[in-house]
């Protein structure tokens, strides 16, 4: 169910970022699921989280390492798509990391956010979208 609401958020969320697939569960990047468009989703501490858009933020520190999870969006493809690889996870000046973390993938920085029932973004994080209402 979690799961189910995670990828149906993606859909009512602005993201930035390009695809993953989602693990096994838990968070622990484990077996990859071939979708039509993987979303990019990290596991830290046991949680997923999806890239998130048009949020005002500061980077704060550094927490540890996050997993950009393995995607395979065109299984017919004849390649075995992205792999699993470990990025580095920062914390999101005034928001707890259970709600939201920051990750560096290659130079890039990526706000991602575990969203809330509904896929819908963390009332915190709405407090610093950015732009017209």
């Amino acid at each position: 169910m979690r799961r189910a609401l995670l990828m149906a958020g993606i859909t009512a969320v602005a993201l930035g970022g390009v695809g993953c697939a989602e693990s096994d569960g838990g968070g622990t990047g484990g077996a990859v699921r071939a979708e039509a468009s993987c979303a990019h989703v990290v596991a830290y501490e046991g949680r997923d989280y999806v890239s998130v858009a048009d949020i005002d933020y500061r980077r704060g520190e550094k927490l540890g390492t996050a997993t950009n999870l393995a995607c395979d969006d065109t299984p017919d493809d004849g390649d075995f798509g992205d792999p699993a690889r470990e990025v580095t996870a920062y914390a999101v000046e005034g928001v707890d990391p259970a709600v939201a973390i920051a990750v560096e993938d290659a130079g890039e920085v990526t706000l991602m956010a575990e969203l809330a029932a509904g896929g819908k973004l963390p009332p915190e994080l709405e407090e610093l979208r950015s732009g017209p209402d």
